[in-house]
């Protein structure tokens, strides 16, 4: 029994009720109920890892997530940090949080992952980095394609938070899993496959209304176009560089 994992979990329910956030789970069944998994997820939301640890609660399960490292530096998360197995990401250098994600997967954990590394301000797949495949490979446990869609709506980059009980209606997709290969490469086009396979079926059944803000512009919404998505994160990149500095 992990106590802060219960009260975060027990939490979490609460939060989804209060704010009467609809959570469609679906596919569920692919992500295993014993052993170890890299669980990948998209990446659209500051809060997307909510949906994404219930669907692991639903199968029984608790997923670790791998966070960026900067966040141990806000007292209370460094709590939960320390007490709930989360993984602290150096984005200057990962060296030191592989390893450890690798002992937790071949323990028999689900260690959640974004391979996009950041929130894609375009709402579509950025390009994805190769952790998720060798790690899956050097702890020999499969990859899980997960998508969460929907929670971009409450809150994500360059827009305010919608809070309150706003009645948002979030759809969670698993998909089958998926064995890395010694090849990274193959390894991670078959993983962008598999997820952008699931994205657009959930994008499919769900409704988008013309001009929103949070819809694709494939799908007729104002979101910025991948390449105007990735203008802005390297504006926002060298403005952390310059703030470092």
């Amino acid at each position: 029994m992990e106590p802060v994992f219960r009260s975060l979990e027990i939490a979490g329910r609460a939060a989804v009720r209060v704010t009467g956030t609809r959570i469609t789970f679906r596919g569920l069944e692919h992500i295993p109920s014993t052993g170890g998994a890299v669980v990948a997820i998209n990446h659209t939301s500051y809060v997307d890892f909510l949906p994404a640890a219930l669907a692991a609660t639903a199968r029984r399960r608790r997923m670790r997530f791998m966070i960026k490292a900067e966040m141990k530096e806000v007292r209370f998360v460094n709590f939960l940090i320390t007490r709930a197995g989360t993984i602290p990401v150096d984005r200057q250098s990962g060296a030191e949080s592989y390893p450890v994600a690798v002992r937790q997967l071949r323990a028999g954990e689900l260690v959640g992952v974004y391979p996009e590394a950041t929130i894609s301000r375009s709402f579509e797949l950025k390009e994805f980095k190769s952790g998720a495949a060798r790690m899956a490979w050097e702890a020999q446990v499969p990859i899980i394609p997960l998508i969460v869609w929907g929670m971009h709506r409450i809150w994500t980059k360059d827009h305010p938070k919608v809070l309150g009980r706003n009645n948002i209606p979030v759809t969670v997709q698993a998909g089958p899993a998926l064995t890395a290969g010694p090849d990274t490469g193959h390894t991670m086009i078959e993983l962008r496959t598999a997820m952008t396979t699931l994205l657009h079926r959930v994008q499919d059944d769900y409704p988008h209304p013309a001009g929103a803000h949070w819809v694709p512009r494939r799908l007729g919404g104002a979101a910025p176009t991948p390449d105007e998505a990735r203008l802005l994160d390297e504006a926002e990149a060298a403005r952390r560089r310059a703030g470092r500095a």
